[in-house]
């Protein structure tokens, strides 16, 4: 083994096996007593060399040497210091040109436009002890899980100083506190790895291991975990293994060859997003992804990786046309390297990473992906519910007096909602590309929209399933989304907007208090029907129900502009049932329809049940009521 090298021979097994989990500890640049490891994979090159600040840019400074048969090249560099820039320069066997590569394990970069990587330290004195401890314990499953989902670059900008966005300094107490008060008990932050293309907004990496320099430092980033830690907030990261873009310093023909991806474009070109599919066969690729995910998990402290565009890697035909793809070994549509992958990867993760969890964008019927990969599953903790959102805001937008010819695009869900462990997302893709925002979306006046607007939240946030909401919904923006410009943080001096994030904050305070409405999020014990055959008057009401003995929530939702006085729902115990949510009150900017704050169960059989309550439905209003036990 080479004086300075960090690797091991069992590192280069684990790493030509596809199993190397920790890579981010062996290749890249690893400053030791004098100068800079550096280790890059290049099984293709004729010659690598490093070159930077610490040599002057010199291509016959620094000349790399290849580690045995395993297609890595290191040396040892002295005089490189931490903040230094640099980059590599690869000569490719069967190339006439030589190339100029970032390396793909940096753990800092350059500011865009600039692109060299740069020697980095990633040390950081983390103050969150206590929470990584309870980590193990703090499990999904049965806790209330809402999630507040950010864009770093425009959540708040400083337009005094040139609308310049936050640092992630600046952001870290203000978010921290906001979501604190707001009540959600995770922050998910769109991919913070490094990209080129701002326009991206982060799914297009380019540095696999590097928070983009543009709010900071990699212990910046730490500062911002750690400080939403220390508030009781968790950290979900979207991470994106499904693609990369083809700019010709990153990781597209990173030796001259088809490293990373494919070489065939039915298989490593995706048309959607003009962007490189990464060879999930191909076992080095495996262990960079491994790595990549381990490193978010130890190195920041993340506590669960939301993975993006999941269908599209399982889906050999994902948005090509016959003739454009490449069927697998058995003729068959599916990516198995890709499903392979995708399970290792979960594997690993639970394996190494006690109560951390991973959540999939996937939107199509593939079987079983929040099931444990040894029973066949993808092995995912949490899968999006991609079918909810879209029948949901498809009712939503229909004027109320057409709603009951679409009933079953309420009613539908219960058939399939505990198929999967399912996140209910009003995620960022519900107000772009011309969608307009959730409130504009919503039909009717200004009142009706708001009005609209709280019901959908209340029926998210008492539906089974784990809640994620975009920025900027909590207080009903207007305008679409841009990750140009900051939120429109002026609407909530409005008493209108103030009211939708009171609403937000009730649910969050109701859904975390309530075990009814958390404890069984995934499992169908924790859900009753009471009626959802009234599709004359577009009224829906379930039971939510806990553990044995916890008092079960009746939650009825009326979504037309029409009061329904002295409605009957049937109820599973006599008594008097108090209300404990009602969206139409003055505080939320409701009407303040006149509904009675407790109503007695009589022994008037209704919806199948012995005894049942009369109340007034308030026009587009959710009620929840639950036992007055003593």
């Amino acid at each position: 083994m080479p004086t300075h090298s960090l690797l091991t021979d069992l590192d280069l097994h684990l790493f030509n096996e596809g199993t190397h989990a920790r890579l981010h500890e062996k290749l890249g640049a690893h400053l030791l007593h004098g100068g800079a490891a550096f280790a890059v994979w290049a099984p293709d090159a004729e010659r690598v060399c490093v070159v930077g600040d610490f040599n002057g840019w010199n291509p016959d400074a620094s000349p790399l040497a290849p580690r045995g048969s395993s297609g890595i090249w290191e040396a040892f560099v002295p005089g490189a210091q931490s903040g230094d820039h640099y980059k590599y320069r690869i000569r490719p066997r069967h190339a006439l040109h030589e190339l100029e590569k970032s390396d793909p394990f940096a753990a800092h970069a350059e500011r865009p436009p600039g692109f060299a990587s740069r020697v980095w330290q990633p040390g950081y004195e983390w103050g969150d002890a206590e929470w990584m401890a309870a980590r193990p314990e703090r499990r999904w499953l049965r806790r209330p899980v809402s999630i507040y989902e950010v864009h770093l670059g425009s959540w708040r900008r400083v337009p005094e100083d040139g609308n310049r966005p936050l640092t992630y300094r600046e952001i870290a107490p203000a978010l921290a506190e906001y979501v604190n008060w707001l009540g959600f008990t995770h922050v998910e932050l769109m991919p913070v790895m490094e990209h080129p293309f701002d326009g991206s907004w982060g799914y297009q990496c380019t540095g696999y291991f590097a928070p983009t320099s543009r709010f900071g430092t990699p212990q910046d980033f730490m500062y911002l975990v750690d400080t939403l830690h220390r508030a009781g907030i968790g950290v979900i990261l979207d991470w994106v293994p499904s693609h990369f873009p083809l700019d010709a310093h990153a990781l597209a023909r990173f030796d001259g060859t088809h490293l990373y991806e494919h070489e065939d474009p039915r298989l490593g070109f995706h048309p959607d997003w003009t962007t490189a599919i990464f060879n999930y066969g191909r076992h080095e690729v495996r262990s960079f992804l491994l790595s990549s995910a381990s490193c978010w998990l130890d190195r920041f402290h993340a506590d669960a990786l939301r993975v993006d565009a999941v269908a599209s890697m399982l889906y050999l035909d994902y948005s090509r046309k016959e003739g454009e793809w490449l069927p697998n070994r058995f003729g068959g549509r599916e990516n198995l390297e890709a499903a392979e992958f995708l399970r290792a990867l979960n594997v690993a993760v639970y394996r190494d990473h006690p109560g951390v969890e991973t959540v999939a964008e996937e939107s199509t019927a593939w079987p079983g992906v929040s099931r444990p990969a040894h029973t066949g599953g993808l092995g995912f903790g949490f899968k999006w519910d991609m079918g909810w959102m879209n029948d949901t805001l498809r009712y939503f937008s229909r004027d109320p007096i057409h709603r009951r010819f679409h009933h079953g695009d309420l009613t539908f869900r219960p058939i399939y909602a505990f198929s999967e462990n399912y996140v209910l997302p009003l995620s960022h893709d519900e107000v772009v590309h011309g969608k307009g925002s959730l409130l504009a979306r919503m039909p009717g006046d200004d009142w009706q929209k708001f009005a609209n607007l709280r019901l959908l939240y209340a029926l998210q946030w008492l539906s089974p399933g784990k809640k994620l909401l975009f920025m900027g919904c909590e207080f009903a923006q207007w305008d679409e989304w841009s990750h140009e410009t900051s939120l429109d943080w002026r609407l909530t001096n409005f008493e209108r907007h103030r009211g939708v994030m009171e609403l937000v904050r009730a649910l969050n305070r109701l859904y975390r208090d309530e075990p009814a409405l958390h404890r069984h999020d995934c499992e169908p014990v924790g859900f009753e029907w009471i009626d959802f055959h009234d599709a004359d008057q577009s009224v829906i009401a379930f039971l939510r129900r806990g553990e044995p003995g916890t008092p079960p929530i009746l939650c009825a939702f009326n979504c037309t502009p029409v009061p329904r006085p002295n409605y009957r729902l049937g109820v599973p115990e006599a008594g008097r049932w108090v209300s404990i949510l009602d969206t139409d009150a003055p505080e939320f900017w409701g009407s303040g329809h006149p509904t009675p704050q407790a109503a007695d169960a009589e022994p008037h059989p209704m919806h199948g049940r012995a005894h049942s309550i009369a109340v007034t439905l308030p026009p587009l209003s959710a009620l929840a009521f639950k036992p007055a036990r003593t």
